[in-house]
């Protein structure tokens, strides 16, 4: 039996609670080689391989992939399309997603632009803005709304996804109109902390934290690990 508060992947056994971001992100970077690996199509990669492309140890590696279940053959390594394929499964990134951005200011307009986006499945269906310059206007193939009409139109799309990208000091405000028309994820661009209702997940990116960070990093000499 699968203790209260626990969620399981009955396809392989393994319980999503267990599995920490730290070991997601990995993930998120073996798929990345292994799509420049089946470009070079190579049918294997070992352990080793997809370490140094990663700066991780192979002992990483295999921890992380046996997290999720069986991988690859001794002596055979992993075979790539396959492993490929489960990782995108295992991400939930074998399926187009929804997103929704409020605030369609030079952040917001960026995030429109950014191609990954499209490639990995996430499709903006629309952007959303108390300036009334911004509203009704389309912004490569985005129609800009009013806040009043996101709960339709998250309802329409079946959104899940949202991105803030407004000013601090309207963030929270944002964040609940969110919560209250369903949404289940955030990616926070707003310097601030958010308080969401359990049951909704928040991933803030702060660049000024980020260059902090790199900063203190040079200044002592890369003592200190990024990843």
């Amino acid at each position: 039996m699968i203790p209260p508060g626990e969620q399981e992947d009955r396809s392989s056994g393994w319980k999503r609670d267990q599995i920490s971001y730290s070991t997601i992100r990995r993930l998120s970077r073996y798929y990345r080689v292994l799509e420049s690996v089946a470009e070079e199509e190579l049918t294997h990669i070992s352990s080793d391989q997809l370490a140094q492309r990663n700066g991780v140890t192979s002992a990483q590696v295999r921890k992380d992939l046996s997290c999720f279940g069986t991988f690859g053959k001794r002596g055979l390594g992993y075979p790539v399309k396959e492993l490929r394929n489960e990782i995108l499964r295992i991400l939930g990134m074998d399926h187009q997603w929804p997103v929704v951005l409020v605030g369609a200011g030079n952040i917001g307009r960026a995030m429109i632009d950014y191609v990954e986006f499209r490639r990995r499945g996430f499709f903006i269906v629309a952007g959303f803005d108390v300036d009334p310059k911004k509203i009704g206007i389309t912004y490569k193939g985005v129609p800009i709304f009013p806040m009043f009409r996101l709960p339709g139109v998250m309802e329409t799309h079946e959104v899940e996804i949202g991105i803030v990208a407004v000013p601090a000091l309207a963030a929270q405000r944002v964040c609940n109109q969110l919560a209250e028309s369903g949404v289940k994820g955030i990616l926070n661009f707003a310097h601030t902390r958010l308080i969401v209702p359990s049951g909704i997940k928040v991933r803030t990116v702060d660049m000024s934290i980020e260059m902090e960070t790199l900063v203190y990093v040079v200044k002592n000499d890369g003592s200190f690990p990024l990843d």
